[in-house]
């Protein structure tokens, strides 16, 4: 699978999935990661982390080359 490498976060989708009474589970289809956890403000939150922090490894990454 070829990573991404757009900076612009909306190009990034964010999946929410409610898995019982207190399990979700977000997913990011672009960078195929799975975050898990207990309310939907949280793993919502988490994945909105992760894809900026990957967001600005691919910044760093484009500035060094």
């Amino acid at each position: 699978m070829k990573m991404p490498t757009s900076t612009d976060p909306n190009d990034y989708e964010i999946l929410i999935r409610r898995r019982g009474e207190s399990d979700y589970a977000s997913y990011c289809t672009q960078l195929a990661h799975m975050i898990k956890g207990q309310a939907h403000e949280e793993v919502e939150d988490a994945m909105k982390e992760f894809v900026m922090n990957y967001i600005a490894s691919v910044k760093q990454t484009t500035t060094q080359d």
